[in-house]
């Protein structure tokens, strides 16, 4: 039996892993890289050994450091996680080798369904249904494709391509990502189905012949290719699900498959369906499985490493329904872009367990309050997940408990996940992969611009109430009272969006607020702000009247940034120095880096003449390439930043001075 685990993963997968380790009385070790070196997973395990760097090629890659690891903790066996090695046939082969026990499907499986054209041929044979598929580009005949990483997953390596003449770009783009990605660059060509679902079957298979589906998962709601909803049972035509449970056993027992497994498939509208790709691993999102079969999928794995059958000789029934989310840090005012920094705060109410199936709220987190998110590692925090009897149940405590949850610190994409919880079209189960796309009001922030001011003002009095619980002397008095007229105090804060709000408010000499107003600089904020009432103000607790409806404002301050959490939503405002020290300006038409990265290529030279849209440079950061385009027509006046150079956020990465409009 299995003694000592090592994880060769970081973050909420291997806290995960770790926690039913503990259950079962298996010792556990961790791996991290410098930037890693304080995060919850390492805290948690009983020994951690360091991984010298901080890059994924200089660290959770390095077959050799992991396994030197294993070696001086005396681990004897090694679970991959997801991601990184998790996939790696080479891996697998060299932890077998070293005499331990490899928690995964065997070498030759994860070879198999790597490579993904030969894995469309060997599963074909077994009578799985395929779509069109091209490798080279040139015999590409039938538009729109999809253009896909052979070597990984994860929206890696991904492009949609509508018109042929795209077809090139997109490929070398790919190639790319996916190198960088996954170390291997091929990529393949297959067709897209338009409004397809992805609909995925969980099968687990044993050493002793056994292979079962224990039910399937829709993760149709994807950004840029990575999926952010799953749910557990999806909702299927009649006859569908058992086809495709019968089809995943199938691919499994056509590589004689052992240990978890995802095989996924494209449903098309009418019904049928096409495999898309085998992960052999455990897939970020098996907690809707385990919520609604009851079962530890980590649990299974280490029982069947350790050559034992599996419990469940067949299919098991649905019991409920379960929603996961996938809480990402990324900034909804850049496009979505990977977000860094420090959580000043991550809480979330009503959460019943963590990292093992739970009835109610789970939540599977790699971050805590405090944590910082670097540029090394990709953007999710965490997963969180509601059990409930109904869909309908399920969708609505999850969006309840994510539009509470305080996230301080770090811009997430959480207003867009309970907007998407919370649409009708999600709640008749009308989803598929271009849902996003065909729904762009989820996009907006879950706090109205018309609610903004009240939001503003809470933080001023906030600050007020701190100010006076501070003060030294004559603290009962209330902030800024005067025995004779005075002007109003103004606070000025900048939003997340660039704009400005400046808050001007007088309290009477009870305490009341005697009058207040705004002056945004938003071209969308209301006229005139609505009447408000002071109930009580405490450094971290407004409690205001507004037109007859008390609100309570949840007030966060962490240096000059100030997060408000309301009834109608959060917003994080910076307050701005009365009196501003003067700053270097930027030259016109400067493109700052939106997060730190690599420069991978440059497209066009000093002195280029360029339309709006056009491609200036690759930013490579969190796994994803980011392209830098021409905000307007005009010249390219510098280049600062050659390919491969690093920048951080705020660097410039390119000038373009204007072209001026004819007279």
């Amino acid at each position: 039996m299995i003694q000592k685990l090592l994880v060769a993963n970081r973050g909420e997968i291997a806290r995960r892993v770790f926690t039913t380790c503990r259950a079962l009385g298996v010792a556990t070790v961790a791996v991290h890289s410098d930037a890693d070196a304080d995060a919850p997973y390492v805290a948690e395990a009983d020994e951690a050994v360091r991984l010298p760097g901080n890059t994924p090629v200089e660290t959770y890659l390095r077959i050799g450091s992991i396994l030197d690891a294993a070696r001086r903790t005396g681990a004897d066996a090694v679970h991959p996680g997801y991601g990184f090695l998790a996939e790696h046939a080479g891996f697998a082969a060299a932890v077998t080798d070293a005499g331990l026990t490899w928690v995964g499907p065997p070498a030759g499986a994860i070879a198999a369904m790597g490579d993904k054209i030969a894995a469309k041929e060997l599963l074909a044979g077994a009578g799985v249904p395929m779509l069109p598929t091209w490798t080279d580009g040139d015999e590409v005949t039938d538009f729109p494709v999809l253009v896909k990483a052979s070597a990984g997953g994860g929206g890696r390596g991904m492009r949609i391509v509508r018109d042929p003449a795209d077809l090139p770009a997109a490929v070398d783009s790919a190639r790319r990502e996916a190198a960088a990605a996954f170390g291997d660059g091929t990529v393949f060509v297959e067709r897209y189905v338009e409004r397809g679902r992805h609909v995925e079957v969980q099968i687990f298979g044993d050493t002793h012949g056994t292979v079962v589906a224990l039910g399937e998962r829709d993760c149709s709601i994807q950004r840029r290719h990575q999926k952010i909803v799953e749910e557990a049972p999806a909702v299927l035509p009649d006859g569908v699900r058992e086809r495709l449970h019968a089809a995943a056993v199938a691919a499994g027992r056509a590589v004689d498959y052992v240990g978890a497994g995802t095989v996924e498939f494209l449903l098309a509208p009418a019904g049928e369906f096409f495999f898309l790709e085998m992960n052999t691993r455990l897939q970020v999102e098996h907690p809707v499985t385990e919520a609604v079969t009851g079962l530890d999928l980590v649990r299974l794995q280490l029982l069947v490493a350790e050559g034992g059958a599996l419990p469940v000789p067949a299919t098991p029934p649905a019991d409920g329904h379960a929603i996961e989310v996938r809480l990402c840090a990324e900034d909804p005012t850049q496009g979505f872009r990977p977000a860094t920094g420090t959580l000043h705060r991550f809480t979330v109410p009503g959460v019943a367990g963590e990292f093992t199936p739970t009835r109610g709220l789970r939540l599977d987190s790699g971050v805590d309050t405090g944590s910082t998110v670097s540029v090394h590692y990709d953007s999710m925090l965490a997963k969180l997940v509601a059990w409930a009897p109904t869909r309908a149940e399920a969708a609505r405590s999850l969006a309840g408990a994510l539009a509470r949850a305080e996230l301080h610190g770090v811009a997430t994409n959480r207003d867009l996940l309970v907007r998407v919880l919370r649409s009708a079209e999600f709640g008749a189960a009308q989803v598929d992969t271009g849902f996003l796309d065909a729904h762009p009001g989820v996009f907006a922030p879950l706090l109205p611009a018309d609610r903004l001011p009240v939001a503003a003002l809470a933080a001023a009095l906030a600050g007020a109430a701190a100010r006076r619980a501070a003060a030294p002397v004559l603290a009962g008095l209330p902030s800024g009272w005067r025995n004779v007229p005075a002007v109003p105090q103004a606070v000025r804060y900048a939003t997340t969006t660039g704009d400005e709000i400046e808050v001007r408010y007088r309290l009477d000499r009870s305490g009341a607020l005697a009058d207040w107003s705004t002056d945004p600089t938003a071209t969308d904020a209301p006229d005139a702000p609505p009447v408000v009432e002071l109930v009580t103000a405490a450094p971290d607790r407004v409690l205001l009247d507004v037109a007859g409806v008390r609100r309570v404002f949840r007030v966060h301050r962490a240096g000059s940034v100030v997060f408000v959490d309301g009834p109608d939503g959060a917003t994080e405002l910076t307050e701005l120095p009365r009196f501003p020290l003067p700053r270097a300006a930027l030259a016109v038409g400067s493109l700052l880096a939106p997060l730190p990265g690599t420069v991978t290529r440059v497209h066009v030279g000093a002195g280029q003449r360029v339309a709006a849209g056009d491609l200036l440079l690759t930013l490579e950061a969190m796994k994803l390439e980011h392209p830098v385009l021409a905000p307007t027509d005009g010249v390219v006046a510098d280049l600062p930043v050659p390919a491969g150079g690093q920048v951080e956020t705020g660097a410039v990465l390119a000038v373009v001075n204007p072209e001026e409009a004819p007279r």
